[in-house]
């Protein structure tokens, strides 16, 4: 089969295409035909060298596909060669095979075709079990969501509002605070010319937000505290500005606020199956309903894996970059 190695460390440069042996699926997992990868920041990260695989799994990179499946391996549930399936992974997404765990595979939502299906694994496992499950975001609250017109955000922004929340969004550009709003934030924040704590804070009556869905880190984490109301949630789930942070923590005692945070790439299969269950209950009637929708931002073809990642760190797409073979 055809796919994208990642050569040494280095720049977009480093990713090679390669002829590699199809992989077969093991007891309890599907062999997909992929006919769509989805591009994530962790992939930049893993090829920078920052964020190597799983001790046992695949070092070609990609975190989420679409596509149909091929062959079943035993103790696979009711899936079927031909079903038509988008799934996340630990790795292996960049390539015409990929190998996935039964339980981390999900019926393509009707109306939906490989493409836009492929967007959807990382970022809806990603959100639903940190604004969901760790911040128990409930109707009526506030949230504020960085990176709101990244994969992510666009996804939380959605998600959020369909469940009654109030949304506002940091992004870097008035055409992506503007792409924000178009998706249900109440308010997008141009974060290189506005104070998303002052914003947040006029906004809420000087109460502040209840969560803050944060990927950025460094010194937005006491920013974040300022801008939370009491029994506030922040929920860290990456850190483009650092994870060492000097922190008064104050604030925490002071509002009785919760920092929480969550990675899914070293959970259990057992632990990614439960949130698959919880997605397809909560979030996919949502999809097929046309109430939330991926946002792709571009489709390059998987050969173009180097100029995938060089828009993605140019920092200028709003919603998903997705590769199809």
């Amino acid at each position: 089969m055809r796919a994208i190695s990642i050569s040494r460390p280095g720049g977009p440069e480093v990713l090679t295409p390669v002829d590699r042996p199809r992989p077969e699926p093991a007891a309890g997992e599907v062999l997909i035909r992929v006919a769509a990868a989805g591009v994530n920041r962790p992939d930049v990260l893993q090829r920078l060298g920052l964020y190597p695989p799983p001790p046992g799994v695949s070092e070609i990179p990609g975190l989420e596909v679409a596509g149909t499946v091929e062959a079943v391996g035993g103790e696979a549930g009711s899936w079927a060669p031909g079903d038509a399936v988008c799934a996340l992974l630990s790795g292996g997404g960049y390539a015409e095979y990929a190998v996935a765990p039964a339980g981390q595979c999900l019926p393509i939502p009707a109306g939906l075709g490989p493409v836009e299906a492929a967007a959807l694994p990382e970022t809806v496992f990603t959100v639903w079990t940190n604004v969901f499950d760790r911040a128990h975001l409930k109707p009526e609250e506030t949230i504020l969501i960085h990176g709101g017109a990244g994969g992510i955000g666009t996804i939380a922004i959605q998600l959020a509002r369909a469940h009654g929340a109030h949304v506002y969004a940091t992004a870097g550009s008035s055409e992506k605070c503007a792409a924000c709003e178009r998706l249900g934030a109440e308010r997008g924040i141009n974060y290189r010319h506005e104070d998303f704590v002052d914003i947040v804070k006029k906004r809420t009556h000087e109460r502040g937000v209840d969560v803050i869905l944060d990927m950025v880190g460094g010194d937005y984490v006491a920013r974040n505290l300022e801008a939370l109301a009491p029994e506030g949630r922040l929920v860290q789930i990456s850190f483009l500005h650092g994870s060492a942070v000097d922190l008064d923590l104050r604030p925490v005692i002071q509002k009785r606020l919760t920092l929480t945070g969550s990675t899914l790439r070293p959970r259990t299969p057992q632990q990614k199956a439960a949130i698959a269950c919880a997605v397809r209950a909560h979030v996919w009637p949502l999809v097929e309903a046309g109430t939330v929708k991926p946002v792709i931002h571009a489709t390059l073809p998987l050969s173009e894996a180097a100029e995938a990642h060089r828009m993605m760190e140019a920092d200028l797409h709003i919603g998903k970059i997705v590769l199809t073979t």
